[in-house]
């Protein structure tokens, strides 16, 4: 395998932590989650989000942060490897849906200053999944908050997502997750680890599954 920081990223619903605990296991990997239901906010946010948009995205770079930052001052002789499910430019993304203007101004220059510290992943892994797909992978994670998250939200971060990757030179393997069963279907898994034995110039590699 030739990557020792690998990031799972995607919409919400798209099988990201799943993913993340999978190849974890298979590597020995020493696995980085996102602590979302740590937020006090979030909850607050969804029934609010004027209210509540600007501490939330707050509080979610400074716990990412806080996790992040440990790569850099701490290795694990046992595990060479690191697997997260989060990627920490994801604090500027939604920041870019959810705050207005001059908060999201705000917010970039503290974002800009803590970007710098924090060590970037060698692969990105990017689970692109359709709207309805995230739907139903939210109702049946069943977390009550989440439950009337509108299309039109999802479609604003998928798009966020899609123009980053596009834009930035980033070694990522784009996979279409329309049909992602990773747990139940191993052949799905195999695309994936199969796919990380491969040395990838940077940019977008995309993979289907079977």
């Amino acid at each position: 395998m030739n990557y020792h920081f690998i990031t799972i990223e995607g919409n919400i619903g798209a099988g990201k932590t799943t993913l993340s605990h999978l190849l974890a296991k298979k590597y020995n990997a020493r696995l980085i989650l996102e602590a979302f239901a740590d937020n006090p906010f979030l909850s607050k946010f969804y029934e609010n989000p004027t209210q509540y948009a600007f501490p939330l995205e707050l509080f979610f770079m400074a716990e990412r942060y806080k996790q992040l930052k440990e790569l850099i001052h701490t290795k694990d002789l046992f595990q060479s490897v690191t697997v997260t499910d989060y990627l920490f430019t994801k604090c500027l993304l939604f920041a870019k849906v959810n705050l207005p203007e001059e908060e999201f101004r705000l917010y970039q220059k503290l974002f800009d200053i803590i970007h710098q510290q924090i060590t970037q992943p060698e692969i990105l892994i990017y689970l692109h999944a359709p709207v309805n797909k995230l739907q139903f992978n939210i109702r049946k994670r069943n977390r009550p908050y989440e439950q009337a998250i509108p299309d039109e939200y999802l479609f604003k971060i998928q798009e966020t997502y899609t123009h980053y990757i596009k834009q930035h030179n980033i070694k990522t393997l784009f996979v279409d997750a329309s049909n992602a069963d990773f747990l139940g279907n191993e052949k799905h898994l195999k695309v994936i680890t199969d796919a990380l034995e491969k040395d990838y110039d940077y940019g977008q590699h995309y993979l289907t599954l079977p």
